[in-house]
């Protein structure tokens, strides 16, 4: 068989093999006909030196042609499976854009930190400025340095997570009223929000852990009518302009005289319901003046100096604003009552 006729059918089997090869066997079968080594073209090519002058040229013109038109082919092939591939796909992925959507579910700020960011948005109009404080505190911090010292019967208000060496989870965020008096002068105007933790039973209105706010104002001639109207005005922004507040007497070692800060009844506005025992007025917080000891103890002479001091729990004012009966709901992370609120 003469070089053109291999070249002849060369090429209608190579045609036929291109048009039948998937993908992944195209590469493979252009190595097959055009590898310098081992391809069919250049096999057939070596005889080349067995020919006369004048056949070569005509030899060589058409082997050139038979290359380029099955790498023509090859080409076309590769491009045509492509274009399969992508029309499968696209009939697949295909969207009718006719159909309705699929609701998803946004996510919500939970219902604690809304009422923080709505307490710490309230108190910093007023110019208090927020700080963190550790959750591991010491018993000097924790107690004896809020004129609590041990055997003190009031201990028993705070039944406290103890650690080791005089270490002990934060019963209350009241501590770091020492702190900010230890690093800062008068005058002092700051909110703490923070966790806080007790070993309490927990039922529907008590839970291990729990979120309070402290409030600490101290400079010349603070009086305790300046803790009422700021409580006030912050009840009235909590709760609406037609909030009412009542300050009971109260008892707290680091403070004198204290108070138990009521409001009329978020859910009844104090004609009385089961949410305040029918006594139309919900306790919110407990307050009152800082202790003149508290005050000696870290350097401020009480005879210059008076200030006021208040801590709240986040999760009471939640509660109270939205009406929910049960602490647990709070921490149970039911997203069907989260998105409530």
């Amino acid at each position: 068989m003469s070089i053109l006729e291999q070249l002849a059918q060369l090429r209608s089997e190579a045609e036929a093999e291109i048009r039948a090869a998937s993908a992944d066997k195209l590469n493979d079968l252009r190595l097959k006909l055009f590898s310098r080594k081992n391809g069919s073209l250049n096999a057939i090519l070596r005889g080349l030196g067995g020919l006369s002058a004048e056949e070569r040229p005509k030899v060589g013109s058409l082997a050139n042609e038979v290359k380029a038109h099955l790498e023509g082919l090859l080409n076309e092939r590769l491009e045509q499976l492509k274009n399969s591939v992508m029309e499968v796909r696209l009939q697949s992925e295909k969207i009718d854009v006719t159909m309705p959507g699929h609701w998803q579910n946004p996510g919500r700020i939970h219902i604690l930190n809304q009422a923080l960011d709505r307490i710490k948005d309230t108190f910093k109009s007023l110019g208090y400025s927020v700080v963190q404080g550790p959750e591991v505190e010491t018993d000097y911090y924790n107690f004896e340095a809020l004129n609590i010292p041990a055997n003190h019967p009031s201990r028993e208000m705070w039944d406290s997570f103890f650690l080791r060496e005089g270490l002990l989870m934060r019963s209350h965020t009241s501590p770091m009223q020492v702190h900010i008096m230890e690093k800062y002068d008068p005058p002092v105007r700051v909110i703490v929000p923070g966790k806080c933790y007790r070993r309490d039973a927990v039922d529907s209105t008590h839970f291990w852990e729990f979120h309070q706010v402290e409030g600490l104002l101290v400079d010349k001639n603070v009086t305790f009518s300046d803790l009422k109207g700021t409580l006030d005005l912050f009840a009235r922004r909590m709760g609406g302009h037609q909030r009412k507040t009542r300050f009971n007497p109260s008892y707290f070692p680091f403070t004198e005289p204290s108070a138990e800060v009521m409001v009329d009844c978020f859910v009844c506005n104090g004609k009385g319901c089961r949410v305040c025992k029918n006594s139309g007025w919900i306790e919110i917080m407990g307050a009152g003046m800082v202790h003149p000891k508290v005050l000696k103890g870290v350097g401020y002479d009480p005879e210059r100096y008076t200030g006021f001091a208040f801590g709240m729990g986040v999760e009471r004012i939640a509660m109270l604003s939205c009406g929910i009966a049960d602490i647990r709901l709070l921490f149970e992370g039911d997203a069907r009552f989260s998105r409530q609120f």
